[in-house]
């Protein structure tokens, strides 16, 4: 991966920032993209001082902001190897019946319509170089669903099916596409799940030793280091003390 230029949606924290760290530590270009600019700064000062890093300020959503990234980006920066479609969240964890229609929109417009236009951006260059690799960030939420899922579950659903979709165009070429998809994480997820509530968003990991965001960014690596002939096309990961549930039961 040395000298090669990774781009990371959602990279102020989580899975996003620890990726940033294991691919600067591989001498990688990165472009670093979040909504804010104060912790990516925070970040590019954790990280190698040779490392040359690109810092944007953008919102995914803002489908026209996305459609000038490349063109806009440093000279050096614009032949994107890697693409981690990391950015995302879920909110809340009502029923389908009580959930805030802001949280669904917020969700659609992130996990998959700002999803679909970074791909979008990126995809042309690499297609026209013939290499490249997109992994997006699903989840066990995409497979396994659980009361309050609702729409964060659509979401991630949606980027799996996108990304085997996407393997399927790509045939021919030699550009990939993978989907990791990880359950019980700690990093800020369940903080912006239950909007800054610190005490319940602690109550989803206790006596749990959950995922943490190197493991999943050492995945992330992993998958992105194969030889250039072998794709990853769905990986999902759990900790040992996660599984599936049985089927629901309700009784009278």
């Amino acid at each position: 991966m040395e000298r090669t230029t990774v781009m990371i949606t959602g990279a102020s924290s989580g899975f996003g920032a620890a990726t940033a760290q294991l691919f600067a530590e591989k001498g990688s270009r990165l472009i670093l993209i979040a909504r804010r600019m104060d912790k990516l700064k925070e970040l590019q000062k954790q990280l190698s001082a040779d490392a040359e890093i690109c810092l944007l300020q953008l919102d995914i959503r803002d489908r026209h902001a996305v459609e000038g990234l490349v063109d806009g980006l440093p000279e050096q920066f614009q032949e994107i190897d890697l693409l981690v479609n990391n950015a995302g969240l879920a909110l809340g964890l009502e029923p389908a019946w009580q959930v805030s229609l802001d949280d669904w929109d917020t969700m659609v417009d992130t996990n998959i319509k700002g999803l679909l236009y970074t791909v979008r951006a990126v995809l042309p260059g690499m297609v026209s170089r013939n290499r490249g690799h997109i992994v997006n960030i699903g989840s066990t939420a995409g497979a396994w669903p659980y009361p309050g899922g609702n729409t964060y579950g659509g979401t991630k659903a949606f980027v799996e099916q996108f990304t085997r979709n996407l393997r399927a165009d790509l045939l021919g070429t030699r550009v990939r596409a993978t989907c990791i998809a990880p359950g019980m994480a700690e990093t800020e997820f369940s903080q912006v799940r239950f909007k800054g509530d610190q005490e319940k968003a602690a109550t989803v990991y206790r006596g749990v030793a959950p995922l943490t965001a190197h493991d999943v960014a050492g995945i992330i690596k992993w998958v992105a280091e194969q030889p250039p002939h072998v794709n990853i096309n769905h990986l999902e990961v759990m900790c040992v003390q996660q599984a599936w549930a049985h089927l629901a039961v309700h009784r009278d």
